[in-house]
């Protein structure tokens, strides 16, 4: 399988979601909002995992 490509497409669409199950991203998106770590888990689920959903649902 051939490695995916650097491009900066690819990493702006990368940063416009939040991945829920990995730790690093949810505690990034955790101390960013002021919210603990299970806040930002459920309103990824919830809103799914559009980073702009999801702070939206936790209000910044």
């Amino acid at each position: 399988m051939a490695a995916a490509r650097k491009t900066a497409r690819g990493r702006k669409q990368d940063r416009a979601r939040v991945a829920g199950g990995q730790k690093h991203e949810v505690g990034y998106e955790s101390k960013k909002t002021g919210r603990s770590a299970s806040a930002v888990k459920k309103a990824v689920k919830k809103a799914g995992n559009s980073r702009k959903r999801v702070e939206k649902r936790l209000g910044r």
